[in-house]
C-alpha cells in the first residue's frame, strides 16, 4: 500500500464547516483503493468551535498529527486588535512552523509517495510547498475554489500574498485540483504553462453518513401547514446575499400572493443570524423566517431528508464555485430551489440533475415570480426531484476513486 501525506486545516473535531467532509471522506475511502492516508492538521485550540460527532468517522488506526497553531484574531490580539502581518495569508499562519517540523518527521517515518494539501486555509499550501521543496516529493495542491480573485481578499497586501502562494503552487505542484469546471478553466487561462496539470475533482456526498442518519418520514402536507424550505449552512453576506429574496417575500406578502401560512424559510446554522434578522425586520417578513442553530452532521442530513424542500444560494461573483452542500441536497432527494446565476457552475450542477426551479439571486422580480409556483408545486407533489443517475455520480466513494487514480498517475 502506498502512502499520501494529507495536509488539511479542516478536520475533526473542527465544527461548522462543510470543508471537513472532503478530507475526512478521502481518509475513509483511500485505504480500500490502495493508499494509506497520514494526516497533518492543526491543534484543536486553533478552531473557533469543535464537536466530537465526526471523530468517530476517522478510521481506527489512522495517523493524525496535530501541529501547534493559534488563531491570530482570538489568541494574539491586544484589546481586540492585531498587526496585519500576523494574519497573512490567514489567521492561522502560526500553524506553519510546527507543521513543517512535524511534516518532515512524518515523511521520515512513513515515507509517503506524495503530498496533498487543501485550501481554503492558504497556510496549508505554504506548509506543503516547504515540504515539497525540502523533500522533492510529488505535490497535489487541492485548491477547491479560486484563491486570488477580483476584489478578494480585499486587503491589497493579503491579495498579493494569496497570488504569490497560488502561483508557487500551480507552478511547482504536480497537479492543481479544483472542484468546478469554471475554476479549473480560469486557472488554465491564468497559468497556461501549467494548463495540462490542472484538473477537476468535485465534491460529493457520503452515502454511509446518509445511511446512518436518523430517519424521520417525509410529512404529508396539509392545507394548514406551510412548506418548509431549508437552507442548511452558512449564508455569506456577499457570496450568498439573500437581500433580493427578502425583497421578493415583502412584495409577495403585500400582494397576498404568498403568506407565512404557506411558506417558512428555515436558515440552519447560517453564521449570520443578525444579518438575517435585520433583513427580515427591514422588509417586514419576520413571520416567513426561522433561524435555527447548528446541529451535529448526521442530524443536519436527517433534516435535509425530511423537510419539504431545500434552498441553495450562490451569487454570480462565485460562478466558478459550487457549494459543497449541494451534493448532499441531491442525495437527500427533496425538491431544490436554486437562487443563482444561470450561467454559473452551481446552475450547471442543478441542470445536470434535471432540476429547473431557478432564479437569479440578485433579481427580486425573478424570485417573486418563481416562489409561489415552486411552493404550489411542492404542495401538489408536482415538482421534479434530482435525477438518480446524477445523484449516484456525486458519491464521495466515486470521488475517492478519481483521487486514487490521480495519485497513481504522479
Amino acid at each position: 500500500m502506498k502512502t499520501v501525506l494529507m495536509i488539511a486545516y479542516h478536520f475533526p473535531p473542527l465544527a461548522g464547516s462543510s470543508g471537513i467532509q472532503r478530507t475526512l471522506r478521502f481518509v475513509q475511502h483511500l485505504p480500500a483503493l490502495g493508499w494509506k492516508p497520514v494526516v497533518l492538521t492543526a491543534d484543536p485550540r486553533a478552531y473557533e468551535r469543535t464537536s466530537p460527532d465526526l471523530m468517530r468517522d476517522v478510521p481506527e488506526g489512522t495517523v493524525v498529527r496535530r501541529a501547534f497553531a493559534l488563531d491570530t484574531a482570538r489568541h494574539l490580539n491586544i484589546q481586540g486588535r492585531y498587526m496585519g502581518w500576523m494574519a497573512r495569508p490567514d489567521r492561522w499562519i502560526s500553524w506553519r512552523f510546527d507543521a513543517v517540523r512535524q511534516g518532515l518527521q512524518l515523511i521520515k517515518q512513513f515515507k509517503p509517495d506524495a503530498i496533498w494539501s487543501t485550501y481554503p486555509i492558504a497556510t496549508a499550501h505554504v506548509i506543503a510547498q516547504q515540504l515539497h521543496h525540502k523533500t522533492g516529493l510529488p505535490w497535489i495542491a487541492d485548491f477547491r475554489d479560486p484563491m486570488a480573485q477580483d476584489g478578494y481578499p480585499a486587503d491589497p497586501v493579503t491579495w498579493r500574498s494569496y497570488q504569490r502562494i497560488e502561483q508557487e503552487a500551480v507552478e511547482q505542484a504536480s497537479r492543481s485540483v479544483f472542484t468546478t469546471p469554471g475554476a479549473a478553466q480560469m486557472y488554465r487561462e491564468r497559468y497556461p504553462q501549467a494548463a495540462s496539470r490542472i484538473t477537476v475533482l468535485e465534491n460529493g456526498y457520503d452515502e454511509e453518513s446518509f445511511a446512518n442518519a436518523p430517519r424521520a418520514p417525509v410529512r404529508a402536507l396539509t392545507d394548514d401547514q406551510p412548506v418548509v424550505l431549508l437552507h442548511s449552512g452558512i449564508v455569506y453576506p456577499s457570496e450568498r446575499d439573500p437581500t433580493q429574496l427578502f425583497q421578493a417575500l415583502q412584495r409577495l406578502k403585500a400582494s397576498g400572493a404568498l403568506t407565512a401560512r404557506q411558506l417558512q424559510i428555515r436558515f440552519r446554522a447560517s453564521a449570520h443570524d443578525d444579518m438575517l434578522t435585520q433583513l427580515a425586520t427591514q422588509h417586514g417578513v419576520q413571520d416567513f423566517i426561522e433561524l435555527s442553530p447548528a446541529v451535529p452532521y448526521r442530524e443536519a442530513l436527517a433534516e435535509m431528508l425530511s423537510v419539504d424542500a431545500l434552498l441553495v444560494m450562490q451569487a454570480s461573483n462565485c460562478n466558478a464555485q459550487i457549494p459543497a452542500k449541494i451534493y448532499e441536497y441531491l442525495r437527500a432527494g427533496r425538491p431544490i430551489l436554486g437562487l443563482t446565476d444561470p450561467v454559473g457552475d452551481t446552475a450547471g450542477v442543478l441542470r445536470g440533475a434535471g432540476l429547473e426551479a431557478m432564479a437569479r439571486i440578485d433579481s427580486a422580480d425573478e424570485i417573486a415570480a418563481l416562489l409561489p409556483q415552486f411552493v404550489a408545486a411542492v404542495r401538489a407533489q408536482a415538482v421534479r426531484l434530482p435525477d438518480p443517475a446524477a445523484v449516484k455520480n456525486a458519491s464521495r466513494q466515486g470521488r475517492s476513486q478519481a483521487f486514487a487514480e490521480l495519485l497513481a498517475g504522479l
